[in-house]
């Protein structure tokens, strides 16, 4: 028999029922949700932050060479960041995306396949048409830990054995990510953003909120890349804030001349 748990059992859990993760919908797949087409977003998280005005066109890096690569990639297994960054970014209408990505050699393909004289004179895919990205972003992760911050000890000191029981089951997922922003014309770094997000697991205890209590069942056990994917919408509404505030730094004498900083 499935059991509820108490309301005043809920709320000394940390308020985890109400929903463990920091950012988004608890019940979405990710914070990352909808869809974007153009400068149109539809369903998006509404903790995303949004641009009226384009500030430019952006790409993605990601170095897979990365030691935080291997385990996105084998232990999480999230393929990359590139596809969930484009979204939002897209989404935010603050930067245009430009595939530079695997979608590129497609369309060097479509290209060579015009100049073979393979396509119709009317496909129009020649030069002078690809559009160049005046930014690239550059995603990394800081830190990422599974499993921590058990809180028994606080639980069970105030509910006893129960509460030592369901706090010492409840871990918590935590990440902290970078995004970097670079100008292409320049490799002047522009801009620099630090994000983080943190959600509960509720562990060996998950099935006293399987009473249908607040659909905290829905919540346990979620996956590292959730929390990942919220890290990384937290750097870029970072990122956002940070640039819309731009303010081009300068150095006397002019860039790459030398700088102030003289040796004997």
């Amino acid at each position: 028999m499935k059991m509820s748990l108490p309301m005043s059992l809920c709320v000394v859990a940390l308020a985890g029922c109400a929903g463990p993760m920091q950012m988004g919908d608890p019940g979405a797949k990710t914070v990352a949700t909808g869809s974007a087409g153009g400068a149109n977003a539809h369903g998006a998280n509404a903790q995303l932050e949004h641009c009226s005005k384009t500030l430019g066109t952006m790409t993605i890096v990601e170095d897979a060479n990365q030691p935080w690569m291997y385990q996105f990639t084998q232990e999480y297994h999230v393929q990359s960041t590139v596809p969930l960054l484009r979204m939002i970014i897209q989404q935010s209408n603050c930067f245009v995306v430009v595939e530079r990505g695997r979608a590129f050699q497609n369309m060097q393909g479509e290209r060579a396949l015009m100049r073979n004289g393979d396509l119709r004179k009317t496909s129009n895919i020649g030069k002078g048409q690809m559009v160049a990205a005046d930014y690239t972003a550059t995603p990394s992760v800081t830190f990422s830990s599974r499993g921590t911050g058990g809180v028994g000890a606080a639980v069970g000191g105030l509910l006893g054995s129960v509460g030592s029981l369901i706090g010492g089951s409840m871990k918590s997922n935590e990440a902290s990510t970078m995004l970097l922003l670079t100008d292409n014309r320049s490799g002047i770094q522009l801009a620099a953003a630090e994000g983080s997000a943190k959600n509960w697991d509720y562990g060996v205890m998950a099935g006293f909120f399987d009473g249908g209590f607040a659909g905290g069942g829905g919540f346990s056990k979620t996956p590292q890349g959730k929390v990942l994917a919220a890290s990384f919408m937290d750097s870029y509404n970072q990122l956002v804030i940070a640039v819309r505030n731009y303010q081009a730094q300068s150095v006397e004498g002019g860039l790459g001349n030398g700088g102030t900083l003289k040796t004997n």
